[in-house]
């Protein structure tokens, strides 16, 4: 495929409006998790961790890198094959993003917050399938889910030992 054809438009929208818009949607997400989680560092560290949980610092950095990669996978599928069939577990693990922080951190909801991240957990491995059958660019989602991976057992040890 000829990089003009892998670039081209889709649907008449400009490749660089779709990335803003993009980057857009997975700012909409960090910020609602940023609003949820104002105080999670206070929450966070009065919580009984278990020993293999991070400092709350670990967090931003690592949900910045992986912001950047959702925003960036999600674009590169769209300039491929435009919207399609790909980007409904794309929306469904953004949505389901957004849902996890005010479910743990805002609400202290930490078994409903289990079964929600559970089942992001498996939003993000449909999406990597979804996006592997129309590019490569589905390895860009790996380092999600194995972070999502990570955090489903720190929230389901943080849901046992503050049961």
């Amino acid at each position: 495929m000829s990089a003009s054809a892998s670039a081209r438009p889709q649907r008449g929208v400009p490749a660089w409006l779709a990335a803003i818009a993009y980057g857009a949607a997975v700012i909409v997400v960090a910020a609602i998790g940023g609003a949820a989680a104002s105080s999670s560092a206070e929450t966070y560290r009065s919580l009984d961790l278990p020993p293999f949980a991070p400092p709350s610092a670990v967090f931003g950095p690592v949900w910045t890198v992986l912001y950047v990669l959702i925003a960036t996978s999600g674009w590169l599928v769209w300039r491929r094959v435009g919207v399609d069939a790909a980007m409904v577990p794309y929306v469904v693990q953004l949505v389901l993003n957004a849902l996890w922080t005010p479910l743990f951190f805002a609400a202290g909801w930490y078994g409903v917050a289990l079964i929600e991240i559970v089942t992001l957990l498996a939003a993000v491995l449909w999406t990597i399938v979804a996006f592997r059958t129309r590019s490569r660019v589905a390895v860009l989602l790996l380092p999600y889910l194995a972070w999502v991976g990570f955090a489903t057992a720190l929230n389901a040890s943080i849901w046992w030992l503050n049961r």
